[in-house]
C-alpha cells in the first residue's frame, strides 16, 4: 500500500541525531525527525524538538563554564569539599543533564546557521537552514490541497526515525567531552507506520488543528510527515495521547508456566496526533516559505 510512497517522502524525511551527557557519566543516544518543504534548505519539525536543539548551546557553555572553575581548584586536601560545594553553585547532581550535542544527518555539506521560528501555540517550528553549497536530500513536501479529504477512516502513514541504533560517538576523558566519531554505526533505520484517521483536535474557535491516528507516533517519529498512498503530506507528528480504556483487572488469577499467579493490568490506547497539514501552511505562508500542494 505505501511502498512507493515511502521511498518517494524518504527522499526529503531526514533523522536528526543527538546525544546526551548527564553529570553522573551517562550518555544516550536519542533521534527526531524533520523534512524539507521546498528546495531552498528549509524544513519543519516540532517546536519541542527545536527547543533540545535551541537549548543545546546554553546547556554547554554552562558546563564548560564549570569545567573551568573547576579545573582551577587546588588539588589539595579540601579538593573534594571545594568540588562540592561547586556542584551546588550550579546545581549539578548524577542526573543533571550537562551536554548535549545534534547532528543532523545527510542534509547539507555544511550548515553555518539556522534560522529558526516557532509557532506561538502549536507544536510547529521552521527551520531554515544557512551556508550550505551542497544539499544532500532530494524533492520536497507536496501538501494536500483539498483537506475536505481529511475524515476519518482514511488510511495514512507516517515516517521517522523512532530507534536510534546510532553509535558514532564517544566520551573522549582527555578533553572531558562527548563527540561524534568516524567509528561505529552513524545510521538510524527509518520506521513506517500506518493507522486510519480515527479524530480531530481544534480550538475553541473550532478550527482544525491536528489529526488523531488509530496508532501511537513513537519517540523519535516526532516531526515526520502523515501521508497517503500518493506520498502527499496530511500533517506532522507531533505527540502520542493515552486513552484509558477501562478494561482493569487487579489481582487477576492466571496460570504461567504451570503456576497459578496473579497480575494487574490497566490498559492505555495509545494514538498518535499529527499537527494539521492547514495549520503547516498557514505557519509557512506567515513566514513567505515556498511550498508546494496538489
Amino acid at each position: 500500500m505505501f511502498v512507493e510512497a515511502i521511498e518517494k517522502v524518504d527522499l526529503f524525511t531526514r533523522p536528526i541525531h543527538t546525544i546526551s551527557r548527564t553529570y553522573g557519566g551517562l550518555v544516550t543516544p536519542g533521534s527526531a525527525t524533520l523534512f524539507f518543504v521546498n528546495d531552498e534548505g528549509v524544513a519543519v519539525t516540532c517546536k519541542h524538538v527545536l527547543n533540545v536543539i535551541a537549548q543545546a548551546d546554553g546547556i554547554n557553555k554552562h558546563y564548560a563554564q564549570f569545567r573551568t572553575e573547576r579545573d582551577t581548584l587546588p588539588r589539595d586536601t579540601y579538593l573534594k569539599k571545594k568540588l562540592r560545594e561547586l556542584e551546588f553553585k550550579y546545581k549539578f547532581n548524577n542526573d543533571t543533564l550537562i551536554q548535549t550535542k545534534n547532528n543532523f544527518i545527510n542534509t547539507f555539506d555544511l550548515i553555518s546557521d539556522i534560522q529558526c521560528h516557532a509557532h506561538p501555540t502549536l507544536d510547529l517550528a521552521i527551520l531554515v537552514f544557512k551556508g550550505f553549497s551542497k544539499k544532500y536530500y532530494q524533492g520536497y513536501a507536496t501538501f494536500l490541497k483539498d483537506t475536505s479529504r481529511i475524515k476519518q477512516g482514511r488510511y495514512l502513514c507516517r515516517l521517522g526515525y523512532p530507534f536510534p541504533e546510532f553509535n558514532n560517538f564517544e566520551y573522549n576523558t582527555g578533553r572531558d567531552d562527548i563527540e561524534w566519531t568516524n567509528k561505529g554505526n552513524p545510521n538510524s533505520p527509518r520506521f513506517p507506520l500506518d493507522g486510519i484517521i480515527t479524530r480531530f483536535v481544534g480550538t475553541e474557535q473550532h478550527q482544525l488543528t491536528a489529526i488523531e491516528m488509530s496508532t501511537p507516533g513513537l519517540r523519535g517519529q516526532s516531526g515526520g510527515p502523515l501521508f497517503d498512498r500518493d506520498g502527499i503530506i496530511y500533517g506532522m507528528q507531533h505527540q502520542t495521547s493515552h486513552l484509558h480504556l477501562g478494561f482493569d483487572m487487579k489481582d487477576k488469577e492466571i496460570i504461567q508456566d504451570g503456576k497459578r499467579t496473579k497480575v494487574s493490568n490497566y490498559p492505555f490506547l495509545h494514538v498518535g496526533h499529527c499537527i494539521h497539514v492547514d495549520r503547516i501552511k498557514d505557519f509557512l505562508r506567515e513566514h513567505d516559505i515556498k511550498y508546494y500542494e496538489s
